[in-house]
């Protein structure tokens, strides 16, 4: 499965990883932000279904491989086959669980392939491991817990989002007030540890978060498509998870 596109091959650690976090960047949009989609696609009715991550970070619900043995290690078969035997959560879960194996042995086969020693499959793992786990983002285990006290200049829930970004406004990057000093590196460091449940990225800790209200993980607001002016308006935050849940068969 190549989704369209040409043959592509990493030959570095580097190519390899970075063709590790495009597909996962792919499968968690499928698992997180285009849930509903992905729910939808995921047909008891139909065959046996996979789940596929490109490294344009697009995915894709399809039919496995037709060759035998397939150009690249195929993920879980049938994934479909569960939607509606259990609770969405769990069946989100174990769609994770088996999406991180998979990603797993694409990068390793990657490895294996173009002859990685020792050293270049150590530093492989220590980059992959850096990152959270789908499994990890799709339950909400990647968030740092923050103290009761919110002193973000950025990741503010409800009704602190305007302010604190007219605060940052008053006192850019660079020029806090001095008895600020200690809190914003405070900030910094918690900035640098939370990371986007959409996304599952911490970058960005310069632009505007958005926190659910619901499942309290924490979102880049151009991820879910939230900017500070339309944050202004919003009571209760809900992610595109916890507002695309309903009742589903158990």
């Amino acid at each position: 499965m190549d989704g369209g596109s040409a043959p592509y091959n990493p030959k570095t650690v580097e190519e390899v990883f970075r063709d590790f976090k495009g597909r996962r960047a792919g499968m968690v949009k499928a698992l997180t932000t285009d849930v509903e989609d992905f729910y939808q696609q995921c047909d008891p009715e139909k065959e046996n279904l996979c789940l596929y991550g490109f490294p344009n970070e697009h995915w894709e619900v399809n039919l496995p491989a037709e060759e035998v043995p397939p150009e690249l290690p195929e993920p879980v078969l049938g994934i479909n086959f569960a939607r509606d035997g259990m609770q969405e959560k769990d069946w989100l879960s174990l769609v994770a669980v088996h999406s991180d194996a998979w990603l797993l042995s694409v990068a390793f086969y990657f490895g294996a392939r173009f002859g990685f020693d020792k050293a270049d499959r150590k530093r492989l793992f220590g980059l992959i491991n850096e990152l959270p786990t789908i499994y990890e983002v799709v339950n909400g285990k990647s968030r740092v817990k923050t103290s009761g006290t919110n002193h973000s200049s950025k990741k503010s829930k409800s009704n602190s989002k305007v302010r604190t970004s007219e605060s940052q406004a008053k006192y850019p990057k660079g020029q806090p007030k001095e008895e600020d000093e200690g809190l914003d590196e405070e900030d910094e460091e918690e900035h640098g540890e939370t990371l986007c449940g959409a996304c599952g990225d911490n970058n960005g800790s310069d632009e505007f978060w958005i926190c659910c209200d619901i499942c309290e993980q924490w979102f880049h607001g151009k991820c879910v498509k939230i900017t500070p002016a339309r944050a202004e308006h919003i009571k209760q935050y809900k992610c595109p998870s916890c507002s695309n849940k309903r009742a589903r068969p158990s």
